[in-house]
């Protein structure tokens, strides 16, 4: 098995267990509610949602700067169990369409279930790898993604596989994390800090170089901000990337930040 797929084959099985347990893989002792509202959910998004699909796996809200409208066809890729694909669907109404895509089968499960809990006619979910996205050429209008494409062995394809299912003048709307400064090779080379969203970081500048090598078009950083780096790893990757950096807490969590970024496909 080659390092990618090892990756890959480490994520799946956390977010399996994660959809299983009901519980976030970031921060054990604070509750999903309460890390969606630190990181910009409202209570109304929380309550509009099937109670079991926000597992506060998120590190920003890319639906509130997405400007969805009526009648929008939405990939959310790393739907996870819905949380945002539902709150995109709100936006979209019954006119439009939302297709979540999450490659652990234990998670489209989830959501599939609280999709028919909640009535949601508009919504599917699509079990596939956000590499290689299950969705026809120039078929969405606009994709968001939350804090998972950290997570892809492979960004470049990611986006450029995100820029061909995007129709012409569409529009990609990603909350992700990204390092200020670079984390020592022991932290990078770790699946257990990969798995917790830091490891598989790239530094701010290399992920929009990503996105424009991708071919995408006006691409804009909307929100940047220091994330919690309990928000995003486990207490002993924690503790692990302090002890390398030989730093304290305050120094290390600010090598981590959550950014909003928006990019558009060429018309």
């Amino acid at each position: 098995m080659d390092k990618k797929e090892e990756l890959r084959k480490s994520v799946r099985e956390n977010y399996a267990r994660i959809a299983r347990e009901s519980a976030s893989c970031c921060c054990r002792s604070t509750s999903a509610e309460d890390i969606s509202k630190s990181i910009g959910y409202s209570d109304e998004d929380i309550r509009s949602a099937p109670e079991d699909a926000n597992l506060g796996l998120g590190c920003g809200n890319p639906v509130a700067l997405a400007s969805l409208k009526e009648g929008e066809v939405v990939l959310d890729l790393g739907a996870g169990a819905g949380f945002d694909a539902f709150l995109a669907a709100n936006r979209v109404g019954k006119s439009g369409k939302v297709i979540g895509v999450d490659m652990t089968s234990d998670m489209v499960s989830k959501a599939r279930a609280n999709a028919l809990n909640g009535d949601y006619d508009n919504v599917e979910f699509r079990l596939g790898e956000i590499e290689n996205i299950p969705a026809a050429d120039n078929s969405a209008d606009v994709i968001i993604s939350n804090c998972v494409i950290n997570l892809s062995p492979d960004k470049p394809r990611v986006f450029s596989d995100a820029l061909r299912v995007l129709k012409p003048g569409g529009r990609l709307m990603v909350s992700d994390i990204v390092l200020l400064k670079e984390l020592p090779d022991a932290v990078r080379q770790s699946v257990s800090a990969y798995v917790g969203c830091v490891a598989g970081a790239l530094m701010k500048g290399d992920y929009l170089n990503t996105i424009i090598e991708a071919g995408f078009q006006d691409v804009r950083v909307l929100d940047e901000t220091i994330y919690p780096l309990d928000y995003v790893t486990d207490d002993s990757t924690t503790r692990t990337i302090i002890n390398k950096l030989g730093a304290n807490k305050e120094e290390v969590e600010n090598s981590v930040a959550s950014i909003k970024v928006r990019a558009t496909k060429p018309k």
